[in-house]
């Protein structure tokens, strides 16, 4: 018997029984979506919180902390001639307080020396204007001007919080006074001229204020000299107490992360990236995904009773059938083979139909549930935060449809067997 004939044969023994079929397919097609739909939410989840984490920080990122305490320059010079090193970052905050007085305004902000060769390299983003070139330019965060404040004098009756008159000019191209503390609760007297070129790219997220003023090498030299004119300079470098840094290593490409890390961290530097954390969510949620996948098989293998006993009955009612097949010479292998095709088919149906089923589900729930949980907590969206309630790769669907199809042959398999075993002589006995 040709593949054709043996597909008609199929084909016209599920039209005799359509509403039997129609059932077992239903109850194939829910199995499966109810898989693929339950480990969608984990899918979902996390891709939601892996792109949270990454627009947070830069990935190829990783922070450098030294077990003997602060890192020196020299050090951080010898990071920079790292293989796969893009770029060092040495961030140093100054620990005294600064007063900046703007056009009348008042504030207080935190002062950060860095490299502008090595912040180009990772591409510090601006809002405006340009990075630092003079020992006397700056770059300011984007909310630099809500630190700026001007105590009213219209109503002295009025509390301090409600005459107090926020800055709202232009920052590009302004130049302000800088003193600092004398670390005695006063303020030192030499002040300092600085000039705005550059303000800083707002952050991501709304909740994130850049208030800070970035500063080149020079000016950090500057403020060491106001500073000690008042203050007793140490006698080693090393135990200064004006500035205290961190560290931040570039890798040229996310896959040399790992690599960088792993020969900082066997050179006695502690560290952490990214790719640390990203590490430990795929381990949690690949351990989630394996447990809805599993949880949503029990349901394929309750419908695969349905397919069992589908198939069990067809053998029973072909039996004179399955007789005359074998009087004419039909072998117990096509016989089986017939069977298994049926059982296959129920099995390629419902996975074909949960599948169509599964996106259609997932493209709505996507949709409306943001709008269900907006409403309830009252609020009209998540923010900046981009909740994603389920996701189908490809990589499910296969894994979906091996078990759903698997799992539909295994429950044909049996009555097949069964069929093969059938005698001809007492099925040829049978009535139509």
């Amino acid at each position: 018997m040709k593949f054709k004939d043996q597909v008609d044969f199929v084909r016209q023994h599920i039209k005799k029984n359509k509403l039997r079929v129609f059932m077992t397919v239903l109850a194939a097609t829910m199995g499966t979506a109810f898989l693929i739909i339950l480990a969608s939410v984990g899918f979902g989840l996390h891709d939601t919180i892996r792109n949270e984490v990454l627009s947070n920080r830069l990935v190829t990122e990783i922070q450098v902390y030294s077990n003997e305490g602060s890192i020196s320059e020299p050090e951080v010079q010898k990071l920079k001639k790292r293989e796969h090193v893009k770029a060092v970052v040495f961030r140093q905050n100054l620990a005294v307080g600064i007063e900046t007085t703007l056009e009348g305004y008042i504030g207080n902000q935190e002062f950060i020396i860095t490299d502008f060769i090595e912040e180009g390299k990772v591409n510090f983003e601006l809002q405006e204007g340009r990075l630092p070139k003079a020992s006397n330019e700056i770059v300011v965060g984007s909310h630099f001007n809500e630190t700026l404040s001007k105590i009213g004098e219209a109503n002295e009756e009025a509390s301090e919080e409600e005459s107090a008159l926020q800055y709202d000019g232009k920052l590009l191209g302004k130049q302000f006074t800088m003193k600092i503390s004398d670390g005695e609760d006063g303020m030192n007297e030499n002040e300092m001229q600085l000039t705005i070129v550059g303000v800083g790219k707002k952050p991501a997220k709304e909740w994130n204020h850049d208030q800070k003023i970035y500063a080149d090498v020079a000016v950090g030299q500057e403020i060491e000299k106001i500073y000690y004119s008042k203050v007793e300079r140490p006698k080693h470098p090393d135990d200064s107490q004006l500035f205290y840094g961190e560290v931040n290593v570039y890798a040229d490409d996310l896959e040399n992360v790992k690599a960088v890390s792993g020969k900082l961290k066997k050179d006695g530097y502690s560290v952490y990236s990214i790719s640390d954390e990203l590490d430990q969510l795929d381990v949690f949620f690949l351990a989630l995904k394996a447990g809805l996948i599993f949880v949503g098989t029990i349901a394929i293998l309750i419908s695969s009773i349905g397919i069992f006993n589908t198939m069990t009955m067809a053998v029973t009612e072909r039996t004179r059938e399955i007789g005359v097949m074998k009087a004419i010479g039909a072998k117990p292998k096509l016989i089986q083979r017939l069977f298994l095709m049926e059982s296959a088919w129920i099995g390629i149906l419902g996975t074909f139909l949960a599948v169509v089923i599964s996106y259609g589900v997932s493209i709505l729930s996507n949709y409306i549930l943001p709008i269900i949980v907006s409403s309830a907590l009252g609020e009209d969206d998540f923010g900046d935060f981009e909740v994603t309630f389920s996701v189908i790769p490809w990589q499910l669907v296969v894994i979906a449809s091996v078990i759903s199809i698997g799992v539909a042959m295994i429950s044909g398999w049996r009555p097949a067997r069964k069929a093969t075993k059938i005698d001809v002589i007492n099925a040829l006995r049978q009535e139509l």
